[in-house]
């Protein structure tokens, strides 16, 4: 079957393969959500011929997965940018990225952290020296928040999954979950050490896959003077390829912290967290080091 008759197939899988089916589009999507969004920067990332990278952006252009977006009159030079339609892959690659990771590189089985030896691990700690994407994330009131422009400091910690008591929140068998628990005494110690954060000028984030308004009761619940942001899209989890896992139907951060200097480049990364509340005396020292600032 030619690749023009399985995309007018009646299946949205089918269709889905007419525009994506090269593998290299994957990568595209990939890199450019990650905000390497310029021909140069793509072709060193993924070491194509120049033709075949312009072939395949064309394509998804014309298809409109991406944008092209004029930087440079004299030469004409375009930054190539995700559109809404393809914003929508990013749930994709997520599951790709997941599938791959628990059961190419993993035993299949289901976890909320990694070996400290394992891809996952490394992939995770290649992120120093990396500047964040520009994310914009929803906070608990729904108002959106760009992570990579706070312009100090920042400590973003990413965790599975925190409820209130009395809401719909954790799956059927959450704590037999490796790594799962934790996110409260997490979330709690870094409201008690926030004054700490906050003297020493880092701001302080937390992250999770929830909805905002779940975040927003849970915030309620445990008295937390610090945002919580919802990255229900998928947008830095797709953007940096962070480590997750698939529980109670939804996609969930492994508990992950990243320390951030005020240009959005990522300095520090602690991965895998095993300690949940001791991980938060060990980054306020990593940031105070980083920052210059005395313990």
């Amino acid at each position: 079957m030619r690749r023009e008759d399985l995309a007018d197939a009646d299946c949205g899988i089918a269709q889905a393969l007419g525009v994506l089916g090269n593998w290299w589009t994957f990568l595209i999507v990939r890199d450019v959500a990650g905000g390497t969004t310029r021909f140069d920067a793509l072709q060193r990332e993924l070491g194509v011929s120049r033709r075949a990278l312009t072939e395949r952006l064309g394509a998804l252009v014309e298809h409109g997965v991406l944008e092209r977006r004029p930087y440079s009159r004299h030469p004409p030079r375009y930054d190539y940018l995700l559109t809404g339609k393809g914003e929508g892959l990013l749930p994709v690659l997520i599951a790709l990225q997941e599938w791959g990771t628990k059961h190419l590189m993993g035993d299949g089985e289901l976890t909320a952290t990694a070996d400290a030896g394992s891809a996952e691990a490394r992939r995770a700690h290649d992120l120093i020296g990396r500047r964040l994407p520009e994310a914009v994330l929803p906070g608990v009131d729904g108002h959106p928040v760009p992570v990579a422009a706070t312009g100090a400091w920042s400590v973003l910690y990413l965790f599975p999954g925190a409820y209130a008591p009395g809401t719909q929140g954790y799956p059927p068998a959450w704590s037999e979950i490796p790594g799962a628990r934790g996110c409260t005494l997490e979330s709690t110690t870094y409201a008690k050490r926030h004054p700490d954060f906050q003297a020493a000028g880092i701001r302080v984030y937390g992250i999770s896959t929830q909805r905002p308004d779940q975040l927003a009761d849970f915030s309620a619940y445990a008295g937390l003077p610090f945002p919580l942001l919802s990255d229900q899209d998928g947008r830095l989890a797709a953007g940096l390829l962070l480590p997750v896992f698939r529980a109670g139907g939804m996609t969930r951060f492994k508990r992950l912290t990243l320390l951030v200097d005020p240009q959005a480049v990522v300095r520090a990364v602690q991965f895998p967290v095993t300690d949940p509340a001791g991980s938060v005396e060990e980054m306020l020292t990593v940031a105070r080091e980083h920052a210059g600032i005395p313990g």
